[in-house]
């Protein structure tokens, strides 16, 4: 078999990295637009969450569709923490368990996924609540990341009782979130992050694709219980791209939900992450793009007239390769179904079919172009 090497500057041209933006969502549909149902019956309601340990106790699953659907996929997962343990069932009734439940448990992975250790805790501006929410985007649902600048969340039923702007505007009663990744100027050379954790994160604050709405102060919330200034934070939240997730500020959402409370009682307890995927319903609105970086190169293969006129089927030769068809020798007419890429080894690397066969004899050149991506 002979090989026929490119010419690195006539026959490859190097385009380079390119982002490829696609929806995150199954079908690529662009807005999820989470419905009631669209939650596993064992996991949502009171059915799910029938002991400390079942799983609608640490997360709720979100689909694309009803459950009962052929169609339904997994989209992202829900969840509260808490680093005392408020807002869950504690897994026992013995002596000092007081606290240790789902919400304290998803509290840590988070911290320990963010942070690397078990000390740190999650802060918005100077406020430091004691819950979190988290979205977390399914891996099979997104590439190398997600899309900064796509994300455009909203939430019904915004904080009042706890929670107000500092600029003294009243709450609009749907939060529209997004990350601040294009207010920053950020850019695929210099993503411009707010921080390196989980390879990079923005802040999640009320605005639309990227940009930040109104003023400042549009995203400056005081933090009150009973009535009491406790803090001030900055943002709503943190969108880490990278990791699929975002964590939000509990305090900023659950003056709305109803408080969280744990009286060490295992059968009255409040579900804030299933309240939240109530309040996401009501929103209306969910969209979030995933990207991924493709290089493409390339290749053009030219077969000359003198070039590719005999077939490589076993069939065509003997075993002293002798060509076994007369009509073959002096006018052969083959055709090319697949083009072969080589290294340097002479190790075959990639494979392109062709689409419909190439006639090719003495009397005739053909260029084929093959695109790599990787």
């Amino acid at each position: 078999m002979s090989l026929s090497p490119f010419n690195a500057n006539n026959d490859i041209v190097d385009l380079g990295p390119q982002s490829l933006v696609t929806s995150t969502w199954s079908n690529n549909t662009n807005d999820l637009n989470v419905l009631t149902g669209y939650t596993s019956s064992i996991q949502g309601g009171d059915a799910g969450m029938t002991s400390p340990t079942s799983s609608g106790m640490f997360y709720i699953d979100v689909y694309n569709t009803v459950t009962g659907s052929i169609d339904a996929e997994v989209q992202l997962g829900i969840a509260y923490g808490n680093h005392v343990g408020s807002g869950s069932p504690d897994f026992t009734n013995d002596t000092g368990s007081l606290g240790i439940g789902a919400s304290r448990v998803i509290y840590g992975q988070y911290r320990n996924l963010v942070f690397d250790n078990e000390v740190d805790k999650f802060k918005f501006g100077n406020h430091t609540p004691e819950s979190i929410y988290v979205i977390n985007v399914n891996r099979s649902r997104y590439k190398q990341k997600l899309s900064p600048g796509s994300l455009n969340l909203h939430i019904s039923g915004s904080p009042t009782a706890s929670c107000e702007i500092v600029d003294g505007t009243t709450l609009p009663p749907t939060i529209h979130l997004t990350d601040n990744s294009v207010s920053k100027g950020a850019t695929p050379d210099n993503p411009n992050y707010d921080g390196e954790h989980l390879g990079g994160y923005y802040t999640i604050v009320s605005g639309s694709n990227g940009s930040v709405s109104g003023s400042d102060g549009a995203n400056q919330l005081r933090i009150l219980h009973n009535g009491d200034l406790i803090g001030t934070s900055s943002c709503y939240g943190y969108f880490y791209p990278h990791a699929g997730i975002m964590v939000l500020n509990g305090d900023a959402f659950s003056a709305s939900f109803g408080t969280v409370i744990n009286n060490g009682n295992q059968t009255i307890y409040n579900k804030p992450h299933q309240e939240f995927f109530d309040r996401i319903v009501g929103g209306g609105t969910f969209i979030v793009d995933t990207e991924e970086q493709i290089n493409s190169k390339y290749y053009f293969v030219r077969a000359r007239n003198s070039e590719f006129n005999y077939t490589n089927n076993e069939s065509f030769t003997d075993d002293d390769n002798r060509i076994l068809h007369a009509s073959m020798q002096y006018n052969p007419k083959v055709f090319i179904t697949t083009v072969g890429l080589y290294n340097n080894a002479a190790e075959l690397v990639a494979v392109a079919k062709l689409s419909q066969p190439v006639a090719k004899d003495f009397t005739k050149e053909a260029l084929i172009r093959v695109k790599l991506d990787y």
